[in-house]
């Protein structure tokens, strides 16, 4: 049995979901599919008497693992909105071009728009 190039890793809170997919495109298809039906709305938080907006909160996380130090993701925040990062111990923020979402930034970093 072969084994799959792209892992896919999403965790909601305590929950962690695995998938494996052939290649980056199938598994960032897999990403956005499951990240963008979630209902996620949270609330400020309160910790060490400082309190966290929603939007500074990661509600949800998809990350892609695969072949040849492949490590990017995908962060939903509290408020709804998605940011694509990529690195593994120092995770860089993946910027948006006009009329891109989190996962097509992600797609044209990773070449597999």
């Amino acid at each position: 049995m072969a084994r799959s190039q792209v892992t896919s890793t999403i965790r909601i809170g305590p929950k962690v979901e695995r998938t494996h997919h052939d290649d980056v495109l199938s598994a960032l298809l897999a990403l956005r599919e499951r990240l963008s039906t979630l209902d996620i709305a949270r609330d400020p938080v309160t910790v060490f008497r400082r309190e966290i907006a929603p939007g500074a909160q990661v509600a949800a996380r998809g990350e892609l693992r695969g072949k040849g130090g492949l490590n990017a993701g995908v962060d939903v925040r509290g408020d709804g909105s998605a940011e694509a990062w990529t690195g593994r111990w120092r995770r860089q923020l993946v910027a948006q071009q006009p009329g891109e979402d989190a996962y097509a930034a992600l797609g044209r970093v990773l070449g597999g728009s």
